[in-house]
């Protein structure tokens, strides 16, 4: 760990004390992981305390933990993981939080701390199904209003649960259940000894 990276952590620590369930240091940058029930407050923390100042929340994305290592991850399934960005001390920090519950997963949102959560959160919604309880207006944002699931999750299945055609008839686009047959695709692989020679000369 660096020396400024050994400062940034020692003041989290100092400003968020016990709200700090682990915190490490991997390519150059910090991750911070609280529990879901500090997350809110540890937000406000890290962006009011004088010594940290994260006035900018640069990103904020969800992970589904449910196929980690191989599968032998036994944590909780999802986490929202915020980026965070200190202008005035050029410093950066991961936060990261999971969902106590892998069924519904719900932690605080935190756009009344940066207003820039907004959109993320509901990407995070969107493609993970990660509720953030306390969103002004969390609904989908980058499928359709009639999109069923939550396509980055690990269990969604690759060719989706619907696909969408326009109906001559009926003179509107519609929904039906896929029409394609999930199959496993491998790869051909050639191995004769003798491919490409032929027509050498």
């Amino acid at each position: 760990m660096t020396a400024k990276l050994e400062r940034l952590s020692t003041a989290i620590d100092a400003a968020l004390g016990d709200k700090v369930a682990s915190s490490t240091a991997a390519l150059g940058q910090l991750t911070v992981v609280v529990d879901a029930a500090d997350y809110l407050a540890s937000a406000r923390i890290l962006r009011d305390s004088p010594e940290l100042r994260f006035e900018q929340l640069v990103d904020l994305c969800g992970i589904d933990y449910s196929t980690y290592g191989d599968g032998r991850w036994e944590g909780r399934r999802f986490a929202a993981v915020s980026h965070l960005l200190s202008v005035t001390h050029n410093w950066r920090v991961r936060l990261r939080t999971f969902a106590p519950a892998d069924d519904f997963p719900v932690v605080d949102s935190l756009v009344n701390v940066w207003p820039s959560a907004n959109w993320f959160e509901r990407e995070a919604f969107d493609l993970f199904g990660i509720m953030f309880a306390g969103h002004p207006d969390l609904r989908r944002i980058l499928t359709d209003y009639g999109f069923i699931g939550h396509p980055f999750r690990k269990d969604f299945p690759i060719s989706g649960n619907v696909e969408m055609r326009y109906d001559p008839e009926q003179k509107r686009v519609i929904y039906q259940p896929v029409t394609i047959e999930p199959r496993e695709v491998t790869p051909r692989i050639i191995r004769e000894d003798t491919y490409g020679e032929a027509g050498r000369g």
